[in-house]
């Protein structure tokens, strides 16, 4: 783990099934995203203000994909 990481955690909302994502979160902005079943595979990061509307979006029930 680099300093500026924190560990790697999944959703509490997961399933016992394996399907799932994890995060971990960034000193310095942003959050990174991985498959949790691949976790040498690759690694998505987005700025904490576009994750949390995203996900306050999915919340809401407000996100519509294109």
């Amino acid at each position: 783990m680099q300093p500026n990481e924190s560990a790697w955690f999944t959703s509490s909302h997961s399933g016992p099934n394996g399907d799932c994502l994890a995060a971990r979160h960034r000193a310095h902005d942003g959050i990174d995203l991985r498959d949790s079943k691949h976790n040498h595979g690759p690694v998505i990061t987005i700025a904490t203000h576009s994750w949390t509307t995203f996900t306050t979006a999915l919340r809401n029930g407000t996100f519509e994909a294109r």
